[in-house]
């Protein structure tokens, strides 16, 4: 059965809410720090392991200048090295350092901390309902964008 159109409505009025809710909770949660947001998300995806900096760049949905700039600053701060891809010497791999690590760590927990206080008064179950919704709702997303991305099917018939 297919969402109707006032449901998809809302649920795209909802998604903006939670995106500024979000938004508002990471800068409260950065006060006082030497990495902001964005290069908080680019420690989190390079700390899911070593990557080209194109791939951590279409990731992100950043530029590769923009991108550079950001590693260059987490470089800078002793939180990822760089190295030159042994397939391709035109290309660079970027990978958190121990000290990128710890710092992620630190992140992650901080806002597991955080999370949990918003959420004191769900329940277990709530929070699990939600997590699996998102879950679904990114897989979505994604997927949809992967099909657009790839063109239109074709078929021999």
């Amino acid at each position: 059965m297919a969402v109707t159109p006032d449901t998809a409505a809302d649920l795209v009025s909802q998604i903006f809410d939670l995106q500024r809710a979000v938004r508002c909770v990471a800068a409260a949660s950065i006060r006082g720090q030497e990495t902001g947001v964005a290069l908080q998300g680019v420690l989190r995806f390079v700390g899911e392991g070593e990557t080209r900096a194109t791939r951590l760049a279409e990731r992100l949905g950043v530029s590769a200048p923009v991108l550079s700039r950001h590693i260059a600053e987490l470089e800078e701060q002793g939180y990822v090295n760089r190295r030159q891809d042994p397939d391709d010497g035109r290309a660079q791999l970027v990978a958190l350092t121990r000290e990128g690590a710890d710092k992620l760590r630190r992140i992650e927990e901080q806002r597991t901390t955080a999370l949990r206080d918003y959420l004191r008064e769900w329940s277990q179950e709530d929070a699990e309902d939600t997590a699996r919704t998102l879950r679904k709702l990114a897989e979505s997303l994604k997927h949809s964008v992967r099909a657009k991305a790839a063109g239109p099917a074709t078929t021999n018939e």
